[in-house]
């Protein structure tokens, strides 16, 4: 169906009571509407739901939304009901009676549910891809793409399923949203969908309302009573951000004992535990909750005053996704990183744990080549004493390498085309190479920390959004200014966004440019902050041939 923008912003009005649509959203909800497979880059808050929730009713055929978070599937459901009408919305998840997922089963197949929500675990079921075939839906949403990438704690094995479960059903256009996505978490993303020709939209990562901070300290004592003491003097409610659990709950006890109402959040409580916890903070019961980043996916609380780090993220990627917490409601909100050059060998530690060797590449490769059937997880990890998240990352190597393929329900099965030894070495070197990447994301962060010009100027380069000036809401921008300008006019001969070689290091992707020194991801080693004199005296860096 043919739909113009008009159409849009007249059914966004009209049925959802959208004033206007956001940055990003027309362009992505066109995309679709114009039959094209769609990622969507929209920082958190920014209404990414319309973009699917609006072509579903202006195209025939359900739509289908794989979602990780089944509380954010239930206020979904509730939202469209009041918007659509009573059955149009529903969900099929573990959460549910048998009779209830078998009933909205059965109204996709008759037409009668225009939205069916999904954890990705039940697309392993026989009965649910029966079901999805006969209905034959027409667009195949995936919110929190983000999942499906190798990069980030937020890494759901169940998503790789998805590609396969896509073909099954004859190919539906493909929506897949994130809020959090840098360049290379966009292309696996789009590899791992098998997702055709895509529209890539980045939009409105910039939140102005956020003052971006960065405090250093020498001695560990002296940042926790800094961070402590900003806790107990800022206007909250707030959330504090700790690398382990035993740190999260020590912060907890101290901004306790400093007269605050703190709780803390980690994978390690039971979940009647962190629902309670959860509830207290949404509910405003709580001054300040204190997690891991267990916390925070599909939290959609708007008064959130500030975002304090106790200890420094794993990447770019997510330290922006949980400040993005902050500050929902548009009103003031500030970020501060409490920073110590010694925490980042915490996060390098991390970084560096999970790589898998060769060995144990091999050993997945060929235990699934010599069955003769498909083989279950469960039994690869039996097989190989591999735990259950290594063997899925084995299995999402060697499929990269051609050797397996995982099928609908979750079953890998060898290819046949590509000999395991073969597979099993060009999977260790992608190994190796995801590492020096991983661990070159943490160098960002510290660059981050570093960094005298403009923070958001610096954060929004990151993830694509070319900006230039300062924003007058960093701690950098509002210092005398002299140091900013100083650094600021060096020439650059090449656009950001543009592919670049590097003689040692091969082709890469320039990011930014900070005064006389460029930032480039390079696809084999990661990041790299490099002084543009020196590239240019020797010669050392040159623009990719088209």
């Amino acid at each position: 169906m043919d739909a113009s923008l008009q159409d849009i912003r007249a059914l966004a009005r009209d049925r959802f009571g959208f004033a206007e649509l956001r940055p990003g959203q027309e362009e992505a909800i066109q995309a679709v509407l114009d039959g094209r497979d769609t990622l969507a880059v929209l920082p958190t808050g920014s209404g990414k739901s319309a973009i699917y929730q609006l072509p579903a009713l202006l195209v025939d055929g359900p739509t289908v939304v794989v979602s990780p978070l089944i509380a954010l599937q239930r206020d979904q459901v509730e939202n469209l009901v009041g918007v659509t009408g009573q059955g149009s919305a529903a969900s099929a998840n573990s959460s549910i009676r048998a009779s209830a997922r078998r009933s909205a089963l059965e109204g996709v197949q008759t037409g009668d549910v225009e939205f069916l929500f999904l954890a990705p675990e039940q697309l392993r079921k026989d009965d649910v891809i029966e079901a999805l075939q006969a209905a034959r839906p027409s667009l195949f949403v995936v919110d929190e793409a983000h999942c499906i990438s190798g990069w980030g704690h937020d890494f759901r094995p169940d998503y790789l399923l998805l590609e396969a479960v896509i073909e099954s059903l004859g190919r539906p256009r493909v929506l897949a949203l994130t809020a959090t996505a840098a360049p290379p978490v966009r292309a696996e993303i789009v590899q791992r969908l098998g997702m055709r020709d895509p529209a890539v939209v980045v939009r409105g990562f910039d939140r102005p309302n956020i003052h971006l901070s960065v405090q250093t300290f020498l001695a560990e004592r002296d940042k926790r009573e800094a961070m402590i003491k900003a806790c107990a003097t800022s206007p909250g409610p707030g959330i504090v951000y700790a690398a382990t659990r035993r740190g999260a709950e020590e912060l907890a006890r101290e901004l306790g004992a400093a007269g605050l109402r703190a709780a803390c959040y980690h994978a390690g409580l039971t979940a009647r535990e962190r629902t309670a916890v959860h509830e207290r903070f949404v509910g405003d019961e709580l001054d300040v909750i204190v997690a891991t980043t267990a916390f925070g996916m599909g939290i959609d609380k708007p008064n959130v005053r500030y975002v304090f780090h106790h200890d420094i993220s794993e990447s770019i990627d997510a330290y922006y996704q949980e400040i993005g917490r902050a500050g929902r409601d548009g009103e003031p909100a500030q970020a501060v990183l409490f920073f110590r050059t010694e925490d980042l060998g915490l996060r390098r530690f991390f970084t560096g744990g999970g790589e898998l060797g060769l060995d144990q590449l091999l050993g997945v490769a060929v235990t699934v080549a010599r069955q003769d059937q498909p083989v279950e997880p469960a039994e690869l990890a039996q097989a190989t004493g591999l735990s259950h998240s290594r063997v899925t990352s084995a299995v999402t190597r060697l499929e990269q390498a051609g050797a397996l393929e995982v099928l609908p329900g979750g079953e890998v099965q060898a290819t046949g085309q590509v000999h395991p030894v073969d597979a099993a070495e060009r999977a260790a070197r992608d190994e190796e190479s995801h590492s020096r990447i991983e661990g070159s994301r943490v160098e960002m962060i510290r660059s981050y920390t570093e960094t005298r010009a403009c923070r958001r100027e610096y954060l929004l380069n990151y993830f694509g959004e070319q900006v230039g000036g300062t924003c007058g809401n960093c701690d950098n921008c509002q210092r005398s200014g002299a140091e900013l300008t100083a650094e600021a006019d060096f020439a650059v001969p090449f656009a950001a966004d543009t592919r670049v070689v590097h003689r040692s290091w091969g082709p890469g992707l320039l990011v930014r440019a900070d005064g006389d020194t460029i930032t480039v991801l390079f696809d084999e080693v990661g990041y790299k902050t490099l002084s543009l004199r020196l590239l240019l005296d020797e010669n050392l860096l040159e623009a990719a041939p088209r």
